[in-house]
Order: C-alpha cells, then sequence, then structure tokens
C-alpha cells in the first residue's frame, strides 16, 4: 500500500537516479549547480559560462568561455528549410508547440549521428532557440523575416535584440543573464526526467530535448510565469491585489506561481529575481506591478504559508523589459536546455534504461467471454 501511495503521489519522495549536476532543498540557499550555490552564480558569472559548467562540470577559464561564446554565436543562423516549416506555423500557435517543432525537424536536418557529437548539438540547440522562437514569433505577429545573425555577445541580448531590432539596455541584458541562469537547470523535475527516460533508451538529442519541451508544454509544470503575469496585469493596486487574492483563497481556486514540489520555506530563486523586478520597475518609473507582486507575495505567506516560486516575479520583470507574455516560458526552454542535455549526457555515461515497475490495480484474472456472451 505504501508503494500506491508514493506512486499516486506523483513519485515525490522516492529517489529515482544519481546526478552530480545539482542539489535542490538541500544545503546553502538550497540549490547548486555543479557544487556552485546559485546566488554566487547569478552574481558572479554569465549564463553561458553556466551552461558550459552544465556540460563540462567545470567553469571555464578565460579563453575556454571566449572560444564558447565565439561557437555558440557562429551557430545563430537558421538553415532555409526550418525558416520554410516556421513561416507554415500560425500565429495563433502555442509558442511551446513551436519550440517543440522547431527542435524535431533540425533534428531531421542535422541528425546527431554519434553521441561523440553531442557537445556540438547541445551548443546549437543553445544557439538556435532563441532564433527559432522569434524568427516565427515576427514573421507570425508582424510580418517580417527577421535576421537571426546578431552580433550580441550573449543569448539573453540576442533574444531581446530580434525581439526589439535593437540591441538592449546593460540593465536589460544583466536581467536576462540573471533570469537565464536561475532556470538553468533543477535536478528530476518533470521535462528533465522526461530527458533522461528518453535518453536511456539512447535516443538522439534531439528526441530527448524534443520530449521534455513536450513535459514542460503542460500546465502543471511550465508556464507559472504566463500564470502569474495573467494574475497581475489587471490588478490595479496593492489593495485590489490582496482583495483579489483572499476572493480567489475563498473560493478555492488555484493561484499560480506560489508554492514548490521540494522547497519547503522558500524558493532561493525568488529573491534574486525579485531585485530584478524592483530595479526594472524604478527605470521605467512605473511600480505598479511590482507592487501588487509585493503584496501577492504577503497575502499568500500569511493565508497560507507558501511563497513564491521562480516564475512568480519573472512575470513583471519580463513584462517591464516588453517581452510579450506567450514568450515567457519558450525562454525557460532557452535556459532549461542547458539542464537537460547536461542530465542526457550524464544519463549516457551510466546508463541503464529506465523502467519501473506499476502496481496492478484492475480485475483479477478471469476468461474471455464470447462475443455473443458480452452484455
Amino acid at each position: 500500500m505504501a508503494e500506491k501511495a508514493l506512486g499516486g503521489a506523483g513519485l515525490r519522495g522516492q529517489v529515482a537516479g544519481e546526478t552530480a549536476l545539482c542539489t535542490v532543498g538541500q544545503s546553502g540557499s538550497g540549490l547548486t549547480y555543479c557544487g556552485y550555490d546559485i546566488k554566487e552564480l547569478a552574481d558572479k558569472v554569465s549564463f553561458e559560462e553556466v551552461a558550459y559548467l552544465l556540460a563540462h562540470n567545470e567553469l571555464p577559464n578565460q579563453s575556454q568561455l571566449s572560444e564558447y561564446k565565439a561557437r555558440l554565436k557562429s551557430m545563430r543562423a537558421l538553415p532555409q528549410e526550418l525558416k520554410d516549416v516556421l513561416e507554415r506555423i500560425p500565429a495563433e500557435a502555442h509558442p511551446m508547440d513551436v519550440m517543440r517543432t522547431g527542435c524535431s525537424f533540425l533534428g531531421n536536418l542535422e541528425t546527431e549521428q554519434s553521441f561523440d557529437e553531442a557537445d556540438s548539438h547541445i551548443e546549437r540547440l543553445l544557439a538556435v532557440f532563441p532564433s527559432i522562437v522569434l524568427y516565427w514569433y515576427r514573421f507570425s505577429h508582424d510580418g517580417v523575416r527577421i535576421e537571426t545573425e546578431t552580433d550580441d555577445d550573449s543569448i539573453g541580448a540576442h533574444f531581446l535584440h530580434m525581439l526589439h531590432d535593437k540591441a538592449p539596455s546593460e540593465l536589460h541584458t544583466a536581467v536576462m543573464n540573471t533570469s537565464l541562469i536561475l532556470y538553468a537547470e533543477h535536478e528530476f523535475n518533470a521535462s528533465t526526467f522526461t530527458a533522461r527516460v528518453c535518453a536511456s533508451t539512447l535516443s538522439d538529442i534531439h528526441s530527448c530535448v524534443t520530449g521534455a519541451i513536450g513535459s514542460l508544454r503542460g500546465p502543471l509544470h511550465g508556464g507559472a510565469n504566463e500564470a502569474a503575469m495573467d494574475l497581475i496585469e489587471n490588478m490595479e493596486s496593492p489593495a485590489a491585489a490582496e482583495e483579489t487574492l483572499l476572493g480567489m483563497l475563498a473560493r478555492k481556486d488555484k493561484i499560480m506561481g506560489f508554492g514548490h514540489a521540494i522547497y519547503r520555506e522558500f524558493d532561493p530563486r525568488n529573491d534574486i529575481i525579485k531585485e530584478w523586478s524592483k530595479k526594472l520597475s524604478e527605470e521605467v518609473g512605473d511600480s505598479r506591478l511590482y507592487d501588487v507582486s509585493v503584496r501577492c507575495e504577503e497575502v499568500m505567506w500569511n493565508e497560507k504559508k507558501l511563497f513564491p516560486n521562480a516564475d512568480f516575479f519573472h512575470a513583471s520583470a519580463y513584462h517591464y523589459m516588453g517581452i510579450p507574455t506567450k514568450l515567457f516560458t519558450p525562454i525557460f526552454v532557452m535556459s532549461r536546455v542547458s539542464g537537460w542535455t547536461a542530465h542526457v549526457k550524464e544519463q549516457r555515461a551510466n546508463n541503464r534504461i529506465i523502467r519501473p515497475s506499476a502496481d496492478y490495480t484492475g480485475p483479477e484474472p478471469r476468461p474471455v467471454p464470447a462475443l455473443s456472451e458480452r452484455k
């Protein structure tokens, strides 16, 4: 019975494997990448350094970083065949479906023929994901075919440049860098575990990542930052925010962006992005979204002892940078592909197919009745 209870609870609390990539809810801040605390990483390094760390288990030195960033910059262009596919996807499509299709189709054009090619394909996915989603978005929504080979030094700046047709400010570049670091890796979450299950069959890297995107597409995993934006965007004041949340709690409505499956008292990523949201609100001279977010945080803690997770203050931060709400979760993909692919490599390095068992709850053994005897 105990096994059934754990299975029914979504396998929470059960260890499903080993990883050297990440700790969640353990020592220090509760989140480390390869032994480095998330707060120190967010303060001291670039997302590209974090992506390199996850791929190679060590931070790069200066020459390694320069070469790595140069390779990423050289890989931003889209094949014409992929552009043709993206132009056929309607504007009303979900951007996560665009990311899934883009990754899968790229796997047809640039198939991983050997696991020795993994690192080059991982770098290609990191470089090209911003190009995929924004080429589709700008074509389907604005009617323009954008140039996806910018000279921006970072993936975050490259994304904002393609979105707004201009190089981003230093502040916006810094916020995107931090955001990508915060979302890069998070142990055996649903999408990462999907990638590892796929990798355990010895499938190719594009299939593993496509499966992970499909898992993130579900509203119980990805999309909380979009849901948070839907919640706060029409709140006119902190007082209105409090009234709205109290009403939702009274009706037992689901409120996205609060609590976490692993963390119990706080999400270490929240304070970091919250501070950037405040800086962005000061830059634009409009603190409404930040102020209502703070009041939501206070109400949820006072009423339910629930804390904001990484997604909640991301909503206001992204909005302040002029990012459309429907593109929030694709940014998560742009970041988390670094963690997904690191787990694929780790699974391959010490592989055994992931094939758990299930507790059967169906009918007892019985004979097959003749067709004429069936009701």
